[in-house]
């Protein structure tokens, strides 16, 4: 029952220009209706659609008949045929009987939406020979399989979803990517979309005309326009609201951006880059955030490690922290390194920055790193898992208590339950589909 470790990278969909040159294995996902987010693979077997509980992909929309449809793979196309059912199945505006889609297809079905996409997979390339990518540095296997994602993705208009837990560097590999494209000469705008209530939101994303709202004194270009040639950085993707989600699907989608209250649209040349802290797939089956959404902002996907499952990083790290701040670098050892690698990092390289930073303010005159006061005391070295980071935000506190809270949770109620899921789900009340996302999320099966 150990942490949870990133034995995947990178995962990328068939629509990115290093993809595999292969036809996808793909999925039938519900777009939009009752049950948003469930899904299911279509493999050899035909998948079945329909409200009968013995069906591969059960809907709860009472337009949807008991077995409505069925899908198969074939000849590198899906076969979809609808089973006689009582309101019958829509593509492209019509009725189908039985019709051969593409990849990408859309489904309608009473009130609900359901889409073949394809899944991601596993992307497999060498480490980058560099121990640097932008601001970031590191010689661990991990980052430099990251950092070879990263200059593939730079060299490419292709939309990245970066991942990983809070203080890993996203904005850093996100500037980072900005700076090797050809974009570098634009501007790079970063956008905190966790920081905004959802009506500053829509204006700080899409923009907003005068008096579009009380307050609206004058138009306001929006981050996506202030962007324009560039790349743009969405931060806390997880904490968009649905109603936005809607909003921001039409412009990743078209490219096209209509200020709140506008009455036009203005066409777009912007390079997106999003990050999350969650694990998006699982806000996905919980309804709370667009599949369509996730699959379009995913087409690269990107897992950062936490700097405690990369060790060997946090000496080069402090080289160029201390280098950076004009301090030598390479006295770089002793007791204080020890003490470093000795410490768990809940808040990763943000954190390890701050401690360098208040060590600086806290030991005047120092003049290497051995006499730096590095303060690092024993609840920040966790030995509780549960304690309070004062040293952290708000919002970075807080999900570090939640993210052990439920690991800790998890992993105690598993064991009681001799390893057993479906007990599990019945003693903490989590449904099965959810539990099993979280257990791999946090490393416990």
């Amino acid at each position: 029952m150990g942490e949870r470790t990133t034995s995947t990278v990178a995962t990328v969909h068939a629509e990115a220009p290093f993809a595999r040159d292969r036809s996808p294995r793909c999925q039938l996902v519900v777009i939009e209706g009752p049950d948003m987010g469930r899904a299911a693979t279509i493999g050899e077997a035909e998948v079945t659609v329909g409200t009968d509980q013995g069906c591969d992909l059960v809907l709860h929309d009472e337009r949807v008949s008991r077995r409505h449809l069925v899908v198969r793979a074939e000849r590198g196309a899906f076969l979809v045929r609808d089973l006689e059912s009582r309101n019958g199945t829509l593509y492209q505006g019509s009725a189908l009987t039985e019709a051969l889609v593409p990849a990408g297809a859309t489904l309608k079905l009473g009130h609900s939406f359901v889409r073949v996409q394809p899944q991601p997979e596993a992307l497999e390339i060498a480490p980058s020979q560099s121990r640097r990518f932008g601001e970031m540095v590191a010689q661990s296997l991990a980052m430099r399989e990251v950092f070879a994602v990263l200059e593939l993705a730079a060299r490419s208009q292709v939309t990245v979803l970066l991942e990983g837990e809070t203080g890993t560097g996203k904005e850093l590999a996100a500037r980072g990517v900005h700076e090797a494209s050809e974009r570098r000469g634009g501007p790079f705008v970063a956008i905190d979309c966790g920081a905004l209530p959802e009506s500053l939101l829509e204006s700080e994303l899409f923009g907003h005309v005068r008096g579009a709202f009380t307050g609206a004194t004058g138009d306001h270009k929006g981050a996506f326009q202030r962007a324009q040639g560039g790349t743009i950085f969405l931060d806390e993707l997880d904490s968009v609201p649905l109603a936005v989600q809607a909003r921001l699907l039409r412009v990743v989608e078209e490219r096209r951006v209509r200020p709140v209250g506008g009455e036009q649209e203005r066409e777009l040349d912007v390079r997106i880059i999003g990050a999350t802290r969650a694990h998006l797939p699982t806000r996905v089956a919980e309804g709370a955030f667009r599949p369509d959404l996730h699959y379009r902002l995913s087409v690269v996907r990107v897992m950062l490690p936490p700097l405690r499952q990369r060790r060997e990083d946090i000496g080069l790290i402090l080289d160029e922290l201390l280098r950076r701040r004009g301090i030598d670098e390479a006295a770089v050892g002793g007791a204080n390194l020890d003490r470093m690698l000795a410490h768990d990092w809940p808040g990763n390289v943000r954190e390890l920055r701050n401690v360098i930073d208040r060590a600086l303010a806290l030991s005047p005159g120092a003049q290497s790193f051995g006499e730096l006061r590095l303060g690092l005391s024993a609840a920040a070295a966790g030995d509780d898992p549960l304690a309070v980071r004062t040293d952290l935000t708000f919002a970075e506190a807080k999900q570090l208590v939640l993210e052990a809270f439920e690991q800790r949770y998890l992993r105690d109620v598993l064991e009681r339950c001799g390893g057993n899921i479906s007990a599990t789900s019945r003693e903490s009340g989590i449904d099965r589909k959810h539990l099993k996302t979280l257990l791999r999320r946090h490393g416990l099966v």
